[in-house]
């Protein structure tokens, strides 16, 4: 099975920064972010090829969120800046499976691998 590990929530004040952190050892593949706040669907973050060289974004996120990874230590990186209190979620890493259908990068069916999820809190 393949584990990720999610690494680097906590507690932050509106308008900070945090960078997220998720180890996959031995796997590469397109991985996500997704975030699930109280009440509300898991939703697609943002997503990077196997190489690094795409990206996507949602909307809510856009220019204040990004996606980065190093495969040489198998870590994907979600660096969030200007966070805002609806920011404040459950922050899950993914990682697309071997196989299986692609409904986008952004949708959860299309990831086969699920990190246990760091809190982000802004307030």
């Amino acid at each position: 099975d393949v584990q990720l590990v999610e690494s680097g929530g906590g507690p932050v004040q509106a308008g900070g920064s945090l960078r997220l952190s998720c180890t996959s050892p031995g796997y590469t593949a397109f991985m996500g972010w997704f975030r699930r706040a109280p009440g509300k669907e898991r939703e697609g973050v943002a997503g990077i090829t196997s190489g690094g060289v795409g990206t996507y974004y949602a909307d809510s996120v856009k220019g204040r969120f990004t996606i980065s990874r190093d495969n040489a230590k198998n870590t994907v990186y979600l660096q969030m800046n200007s966070l805002k209190p609806e920011d404040t979620a459950m922050y899950y890493c993914a990682a697309r499976g071997y196989g299986g259908n692609w409904y986008g990068p952004l949708e959860k069916a299309s990831y086969g691998y699920w990190g246990q999820g760091t809190q982000v809190t802004v307030s």
